[in-house]
């Protein structure tokens, strides 16, 4: 009575897209993405599969949606590490090991017939968009781009032998209305070294996003998963990001007119996705136009500092500007995330800010071969 269907078509597509809504009906935390948008997202119009393919997979049970995953062949993060890993991904399921089971089965084969070895994830699609499974903090919302799930998602994947391989932390702050001295000084400090800062110009958000393309491939090249971001990745973001960024929470830090850091934080967009159920309608267009003035919390979602430019105040001064603007725009709430367990020096950042651990991301993997 368990029969597993590709994605072969729109209609199973769309079928593959919206399976979370039936999964999620009566939970108050999940937020949807848009169906049309997502159904965009995982097709050749996603630059993402310039270098890299999927399949995408749907369980029925007894003639019932029950569960979906894909599997992917990421041919940028394989010419970077050269470490035969593929990921699966986007998975759902009731929890059912047999279902389970046979969706990862399924990512398996299709990885194996790739000659990769290993299987990660989950990455929806990439370690440059959602990453993991919740693993802690399911007593509170995720915000937006970040993984929501059931805890037994984690115990589908340890029954299927996966173990962990990284945990990122999500961390959250009230917004202050006066930031730690610390971080005043440091700042003060970075701004006599020539460090300047300056907010993005909306209208050419594309061009602005580039700044962080540079920084970002530089200062991240280092860290665990790491992928360069192309141009027209970077197009692509910045269409998505347009209609909900606000250009004091997007900060260039520049030294002699060159990037050197980048801070961009959004508003948590989930906080109106969670009332549209994934569709938007002419009514529900009009409750988010309501429901965004209403937005209490922000995302930092893009952070870097170049190399040579680390400890010398970029950070302080970027965090001083960007919390200035949530201060302005009347923001309670900043979460820093996600952050690899290991990466201490901006985890040691969100602490002199008073941030505090509060959800925890999981990526598993195990060998296919």
């Amino acid at each position: 009575m368990l029969e597993i269907k590709e994605v072969t078509n729109k209609k199973y597509l769309k079928e593959f897209v919206s399976l979370p809504l039936k999964l999620y009906k009566k939970d108050s935390f999940y937020a949807s993405p848009l169906i049309k948008d997502m159904m965009e997202h995982l097709t050749d119009k996603n630059p993402f599969f310039k270098r890299a393919k999927a399949k995408f997979f749907i369980a029925y049970k007894d003639g019932k949606p029950a569960g979906r995953v894909a599997a992917t062949v990421n041919y940028a993060h394989l010419e970077f590490h050269n470490d035969s890993v593929g990921f699966f991904g986007l998975f759902e399921c009731i929890n059912d090991k047999e279902v389970a089971n046979a969706l990862f089965d399924k990512a398996r084969k299709f990885l194996l017939k790739n000659n990769l070895k290993i299987m990660r994830g989950p990455m929806n699609l990439s370690t440059n968009e959602e990453c993991g499974f919740l693993y802690e903090g399911f007593d509170t919302p995720s915000m937006i781009m970040i993984p929501y799930n059931p805890p037994y998602y984690n115990e589908l994947s340890e029954a299927y032998g996966m173990k962990k391989v990284k945990d990122l932390f999500c961390f959250i702050v009230d917004v202050p209305e006066k930031l730690p001295v610390k971080i005043d000084r440091v700042a003060q400090f970075a701004e006599k070294q020539g460090i300047k800062t300056r907010t993005v110009k909306l209208k050419n958000l594309k061009e602005e996003l580039y700044a962080f393309m540079e920084v970002y491939n530089e200062a991240w090249r280092e860290n665990w998963g790491f992928i360069p971001i192309t141009k027209e990745e970077i197009d692509y973001m910045a269409e998505k990001l347009k209609p909900v960024a606000i250009p004091e929470l997007v900060i260039v830090a520049e030294k002699d007119a060159e990037p050197v850091g980048f801070f961009g934080a959004i508003p948590d967009f989930n906080e109106v996705l969670r009332r549209l159920k994934g569709r938007l309608t002419p009514l529900s267009i009009i409750k988010a136009l309501y429901y965004r003035k209403k937005i209490q919390s922000i995302r930092l979602l893009l952070f870097g500092v170049k190399s040579n430019f680390r400890h010398k105040g970029v950070e302080s001064i970027m965090i001083r500007e960007a919390f200035r603007g949530a201060v302005r725009h009347g923001f309670k709430k900043c979460e820093f995330s996600w952050i690899l367990e290991d990466n201490y020096d901006t985890i040691n950042l969100t602490q002199i800010v008073g941030a505090k651990k509060y959800k925890t991301l999981r990526i598993y993997e195990r060998r296919i071969d």
